[in-house]
């Protein structure tokens, strides 16, 4: 993950909170905004493999990367919005994750 990841969406989440403030609404909007993004990342995978046969093929695996990179940063400035620990939290779910993969042997 980059190292830049959590810092720029820090910022991110200070500057909606500025903007927008931190009503249960705005920390609501944050949370669907993943949802959005994730939305779009499937529509660029139907458009990757011309699933929409009226328009064809409309996207490419970077597209669908590109998508996927925009829930990553979504779901992580909508983490700071649920903890004040949002690297320690995120890192002990990798941990876990980690830990219930090697347990696997995959």
């Amino acid at each position: 993950m980059s190292a830049i990841l959590l810092p720029v969406a820090a910022r991110i989440a200070a500057a909606l909170d500025t903007a927008n403030g931190v009503s249960e609404h705005e920390i609501a909007m944050r949370l669907m905004k993943v949802t959005e993004e994730a939305g779009e990342a499937s529509a660029a995978y139907i458009g990757m493999t011309g699933q929409n046969p009226r328009k064809n093929i409309t996207h490419t695996t970077a597209d669908v990367a590109d998508e996927l990179c925009d829930v990553i940063i979504a779901a992580t400035v909508a983490l700071h919005a649920f903890t004040d620990t949002p690297g320690p939290d995120l890192t002990a779910k990798l941990d876990t994750v980690a830990r219930r993969l090697n347990a696997t042997h995959l």
